[in-house]
């Protein structure tokens, strides 16, 4: 065997000292060459004993190893790839790998290269040099050689399967708890013979524990440091290379501040693996080990494998923490704080969040108390489950309240708001459902945007589904030019409870919606009378239930004893060329007299307040504003005022035996009890009075619903 000059031999060891060296145990005859590869420029050099190894022609070869390509098959080569790539990230000197190469003729041929890596001062490597020889009589097909290549191949099928294995499960992690779980679960990482593991994030600087070893293993002090401490998971995330710990003196002397804690786990070994992505370390993993000394090469390139497929799904994990925790800080900002005191009604509200996705999502109550005894209550859902759709619900929760509080008809309200939503720079859409409430009267107007019915629970706890004529929702609306929505009326007699919800509280994938509310309207039938306990046990229908949508639930129950009944008073606006408001406010009166116990002239002030409201359109140029109330003295009054901003006064005039007109006044005085016209700063007043018995009316909403429902 030929030696340098220096008394080395090709392989780079002292003659004499070369046991390791192929051709001391096989003899010159057989081939060995030599390559020098230039990791910046690509370029790989090899002398003529190279060539033959490979079985390929100087011409063939054009200093680039991709021109071997067609001499390694791709199994071959992509284990070769691995070897090298590991050996230049974990800080190695040296690497060696056993390949096959496809000669000539057909027949595979096995080989080995043994490279040696030079780096640079800053530990960067930049040249290779190194041997390729044939190793055919060195594996040949002895038994002993055949089993020893089937149980490295049993091996690294193994290895292999834990790898694809864990990756596959980590692809599925979605919280660093989750990415913890996986990989103390029974079969991943225990597979490699660690007793259990540590696990870092790195934050501003510092390392904060998320996970320790053995249970009761904390080593005090070490919740949080410092990366430049001197502890391995600091050590690894400066250097952004692993650290093995192959023996328990290894570990004493270069830790000397954790060693006595890991002394008394009966700690051997460890290995810590900086997590990276992106260029950056994100955390630091350890890997404690019992009854260990020393780590393998294979066993090396396992754990930096793992290292890799751990740091992207760690950071994926930290990624959908951070936007979960900005998504629910909006959606809380976005959903009112408290809900306000209503005198007259109790309330209960509440939200549960998805549970997959983000868990932040567009649902959203409102309760908004207006004038006098009303209150308005809101559910809604903005199509999507991202931060845009929380943003666009708090747009229009605000702009809701803001229509409502300004005195706007249920059916403008919800208009309005359609066209706002319209106007917003997003393809998003929202369904809908409002309902304005007079708590004096027990008078319910619901106005529906493609949302769920409401449901109502009578005092007896009777729970049933309320029809409410409804339009398209919010956004959809405007777009298609469809802004009349219809308003439906009930009266919500004391006792009884109003339930809307938004449907990630009754829909299930697989199921009908429609047996969805009714599993709810019977939970609420046979649930607490207490109106906390009951949206408590509502909500029971979604809680361990793995859905994909949030839920928003609201109850409103009209109180007994707070309920006035007498001094009851209803306003609305009727605007001018708006027959659907004239209709509504017509619906409202019927409703609200019959509310009252007014019921046998129920027929007479519909048609007298019908006469002032028109005739106040007719002849004025803005709108009417309606309002209807209980006066309580020796006898008991139905009031009517119509109020206008013209200060011009009716007069009553003889309409004749043909005319169409002149005969709404006296109408008036025919069947009202009293009437008049007063003045209201730059407009008037026409009202009218109706004197009606006093009478018991608890039961008659909830009588009426029945037959309604029947």
């Amino acid at each position: 065997m030929e030696h340098d000059p220096a008394g080395h031999c090709h392989c780079g060891q002292p003659a004499g000292e070369s046991d390791g060296c192929f051709l001391s145990l096989h003899g010159a005859a057989l081939r060995m060459g030599r390559f020098d590869w230039d990791l910046d420029t690509g370029r790989m050099t090899m002398d003529a004993t190279a060539h033959e190894v490979f079985d390929v022609r100087p011409e063939e070869y054009d200093n680039r190893p991709e021109s071997l390509a067609f001499r390694v098959p791709t199994v071959e080569a992509h284990r070769l790839d691995q070897a090298v790539s590991h050996a230049l990230k974990d800080g190695s000197e040296t690497y060696g790998a056993y390949f096959r190469i496809r000669c000539r003729t057909g027949a595979l041929r096995w080989t080995h290269t043994q490279g040696r890596i030079e780096r640079d001062r800053t530990g960067r490597p930049h040249r290779i040099v190194g041997l390729v020889r044939d190793a055919t009589q060195e594996l040949g097909d002895s038994p002993a050689a055949l089993r020893e290549r089937a149980d490295d191949e049993a091996e690294r099928r193994r290895t292999t399967s834990l790898v694809q294995g864990t990756t596959a499960a980590l692809a599925h992690a979605r919280t660093v708890r989750d990415v913890i779980d996986v990989l103390r679960d029974t079969h991943g990482l225990a597979h490699l013979g660690a007793s259990n593991l540590v696990m870092g994030l790195v934050e501003a600087g510092r390392i904060r524990l998320v996970a320790e070893g053995p249970a009761g293993s904390f080593v005090p002090g070490t919740r949080l440091t410092g990366v430049d401490e001197n502890y391995p998971m600091s050590e690894v995330v400066r250097t952004l290379a692993p650290r093995y710990i192959d023996t328990a003196d290894d570990f004493a002397e270069s830790y000397p501040l954790l060693w006595p804690h890991i002394d008394e786990l009966g700690i051997s070994a460890a290995a810590y693996l900086p997590l990276i992505a992106q260029g950056r370390a994100v955390g630091a993993l350890g890997l404690l080990y019992q009854n260990k000394t020393g780590f393998t090469a294979e066993e090396r390139n396992v754990l930096v494998a793992l290292g890799s497929s751990i740091a992207q799904s760690l950071q994926r994990a930290m990624f959908y923490e951070q936007e979960k925790d900005l998504a629910q800080g909006l959606q809380q900002a976005m959903l009112p704080r408290s809900i306000p005191g209503v005198p007259g009604a109790e309330i209960a509200v509440r939200y549960r969040s998805a549970a997959l996705g983000r868990d932040i999502g567009g649902d959203w109550y409102d309760v908004i108390p207006l004038s006098g005894s009303r209150v308005g209550a809101v559910i809604g859902d903005v199509q999507g489950h991202d931060t845009h759709a929380a943003a666009v619900m708090g747009q229009l929760r605000i702009v809701l309240r803001a229509y409502a509080t300004e005195g706007h008809m249920p059916a403008t309200v919800m208009a309005r708001a359609s066209g706002f939503l319209h106007e917003l720079d997003t393809d998003r859409f929202a369904t809908c459902l409002y309902a304005e409430a007079d708590l004096s009267t027990g008078v319910v107007q619901f106005v529906r945007a493609g949302h769920l019915d409401p449901l109502v629970q009578l005092a007896d706890g009777t729970c049933r589904r309320v029809p409410v004529d409804g339009g398209l929702p919010l956004g959809l609306s405007a777009e298609f030019g469809q802004l009349d929505y219809p308003v439906t009326t009930l009266e919500l007699d004391p006792g009884q409870t109003l339930l809307l919800c938004t449907d990630g509280l009754v829909e299930e994938p697989g199921a009908d919606l429609d047996d969805g509310m009714r599993a709810l309207a019977e939970l609420a039938a046979v649930g607490p009378r207490d109106l906390q306990r009951l949206a408590d046990r509502l909500c029971g229908l979604i809680d361990g239930r793995s859905g994909e949508d949030d839920a928003a639930l609201l109850l409103m129950r009209r109180r007994m004893a707070d309920t006035p009944r007498s001094g009851g008073r209803l306003r609305q606006h009727v605007a001018p060329s708006d027959p659907e408001a004239l209709a509504d406010a017509r619906h409202m009166i019927r409703a609200a007299v019959r509310a009252w116990g007014a019921g046998e002239r129920a027929d007479e002030i519909e048609l007298v307040a019908d006469e002032v409201i028109t005739n106040a359109l007719m002849h004025t140029d803005g709108s009417a504003v309606v309002t209807l109330r209980v006066l309580s003295g020796t006898d008991r009054r139905l009031r009517v005022d119509v109020e206008d901003a013209s200060s011009a006064l009716p007069r009553r005039r003889d309409a004749g035996d043909s005319g169409v007109s002149g005969r709404g006044l006296l109408l008036v005085d025919r069947l009202a009890d009293e009437w008049g016209v007063e003045a209201r700063g730059s407009g008037k007043c026409v009202w009218c009075e109706f004197v009606v018995p006093v009478a018991e009316t608890r039961g008659r909403g909830a009588k009426e619903l029945r037959e309604s429902d029947a």
